[in-house]
């Protein structure tokens, strides 16, 4: 029986074990949108605005393990699934994308809502197609999977002219295997890499594990404890390799960084060899790479080739894939104690404190994480968007099990944590599910509190309003001579009535003694809850390495005099 391009979309979807779509439909993408009336085992989801679906896909995608989907007709359709296919390039999230075309005989021509999609997305995507005849299909689809989920996962995104998907008709073949002959991730490691590897780690005096996305992506937090208990070594996480090992985990010292724990920069700068896990030793990591850890010999161990040696030079280079690495290294590793050391961090832990939250007859943000930690006992997914209450969560909140703090860490996506939410909570029906958002990110993806409501997707909305564009406003306070221009805002919105428009239950908060009520009360309340924290305008987050900058430059609190401008990125 032949089937029209649209149904072998959806046979093939089937294939892939799809239950969940994201999207918004248009005129090129009609044909697809009527064939999935068809399939019921395809639940569709309709956001708001097509960033909301990528970002979706992507939300569900961190929390499962499994490939998200997203759908968007041609021209804007696309090019607003922009950022969060970035998003996820950036992070290495696998997802799915599937847009309609303009009609074959149309493109080229300037035609209405015609983009050049798969040109546009080529540097944010692991891999394009776009499928010209109805038997490439299933093939493209197939493929489009394997790479999105395999070696390093990234985004794929399938680009389909109307006329394929509508007027054209075929047999539906599913491939038993896909066609790619010069894709080949790497499995184990040379057996070389990993013995020097395991000398260095044998030999090392103050050892540190540098766990990134990639313990979470390779499900490898098991063998990450193992290694960590077995040798004695402590762990820092990366932003996004939060989560990868429990919070009150004895050897878990948390983040470091730009605005990570100031302990643990100092131990990176003392470290006599860094164990990289399957992170990439981006700049908010690392500042100033020629003063970076500048005492430590380093073993990376990458499913990506690409990323070794490239902002950071290996002394013992692993390129394979992490749980298959470990799996060869950690018989190699020698049990081991390196108390000196640890005594040694448990000192700067009590010299360099981070997290104080100080006392204030105003609410702070700190204060407000700190809380909802303790309501939900650490066992709830915090979903945040970027700025200032995404390094409050990191640093304050608690994460029992993997996979639980979902962010955009590369691209610093504001607008994530809304859609992203809903993902998460789609992909884990099992878990309270909180978006953490500031004032300023949450107006950026707001109108996806319908797709929350239409879909009774129960998500709690915390606001921390502090009606300024925070990160960019403490930017401006201390590099900026207290120019505030562009980023305090006059005209929010009543967030408590913005949810009675919604239908929703709204609560606000202004006082310290309301906030473990009011996280009681939402958690309680069937359904999505927005709560609006009102706090302190002018609180900073601390400490902070300046952009560009190196450990010599960290800042534990407010500066007593002005600092000079960054000389690096944003």
């Amino acid at each position: 029986m032949e089937l029209t391009g649209a149904e072998i979309v959806c046979e093939s979807l089937l294939k892939e074990g799809v239950d969940v779509i994201f999207g918004l439909p248009g005129g090129a993408v009609l044909p697809f949108y009527g064939a999935l009336g068809k399939y019921p085992q395809l639940r569709h989801v309709l956001v708001r605005h097509e960033q909301g679906a990528a970002m979706a896909a992507d939300g569900y995608a961190r929390v499962t393990g499994k490939v998200g989907v997203c759908a968007a007709t041609s021209g804007p359709g696309a090019t607003n699934l922009v950022t969060g296919i970035a998003t996820a390039q950036m992070d290495s999230v696998p997802i799915v994308a599937i847009t309609g075309q303009v009609p074959r005989p149309a493109i080229g021509r300037d035609a209405f809502q015609e983009t050049d999609v798969t040109g546009i997305t080529l540097p944010i995507t692991k891999h394009n197609y776009l499928v010209m005849e109805v038997e490439d299909i299933a093939p493209a689809i197939k493929e489009a999977f394997h790479i999105a989920r395999t070696g390093r996962p990234g985004p794929v995104l399938v680009d389909i002219p109307k006329d394929v998907l509508q007027d054209l008709r075929a047999e539906f073949i599913w491939p038993e295997l896909p066609n790619l002959p010069g894709y080949n991730p790497p499995g184990d490691a040379d057996p070389e890499q990993v013995t020097r590897a395991a000398e260095l780690i044998n030999q090392a005096e103050r050892p540190l594990i540098l766990a990134g996305h990639g313990v979470l992506i390779s499900h490898t937090y098991d063998r990450l404890i193992e290694l960590a208990e077995k040798a004695q070594i402590p762990v820092i996480t990366t932003l996004l390799g939060i989560s990868s090992m429990p919070t009150g985990h004895s050897l878990n010292l948390g983040m470091p960084g730009m605005h990570g724990m100031a302990y643990n920069n100092l131990a990176i700068d003392e470290a006599d060899l860094l164990i990289a896990l399957g992170m990439r030793f981006d700049d908010r990591i690392t500042g100033r790479l020629k003063d970076f850890a500048p005492n430590a010999k380093v073993v990376h161990v990458e499913v990506d080739a690409s990323e070794v040696d490239k902002n950071v030079k290996a002394d013992a280079p692993v390129v394979g894939d992490l749980k298959r690495v470990l799996d060869q290294l950690l018989p190699l590793v020698e049990p081991n104690v390196h108390i000196d050391w640890q005594r040694h961090l448990d000192d700067l832990k009590s010299q360099h404190p981070s997290l104080h939250i100080r006392d204030s007859e105003e609410l702070l943000p700190q204060y407000v994480l700190n809380s909802l930690s303790e309501v939900t006992r650490g066992d709830c997914i915090v979903v945040t968007g970027v700025g200032q209450h995404q390094m409050w969560a990191a640093q304050h909140c608690k994460f029992n099990s993997p996979n639980t703090l979902i962010t955009s860490g590369g691209l610093g996506a504001m607008g994530f944590e809304v859609p992203a939410a809903l993902g998460a909570k789609m992909g884990r029906p099992d878990k309270p599910v909180w978006s953490v958002a500031g004032d300023g990110g949450f107006q950026m993806t707001m109108c996806d509190l319908a797709t929350a409501v239409e879909n009774n997707i129960d998500v709690k909305f915390a606001i921390l309003n502090n009606g300024t564009l925070g990160m960019v406003h403490q930017w401006q306070d201390l590099f900026y001579d207290k120019d505030y221009f562009a980023t305090v805002y006059s005209g929010n919105p009543d967030f408590v009535k913005l949810a009675a428009a919604y239908g929703i239950t709204g609560l606000r908060v202004t006082k310290q003694e309301e906030v473990a009520d009011a996280i009681q009360q939402a958690m309680e309340t069937p359904g999505p809850v927005i709560v609006d924290f009102v706090v302190r305008e002018s609180e900073n987050v601390y400490p902070m390495i300046p952009a560009g900058g190196s450990i010599q430059e960290m800042m534990e609190d407010e500066p007593e005099v002005s600092v000079a401008p960054p000389s690096g990125g944003g």
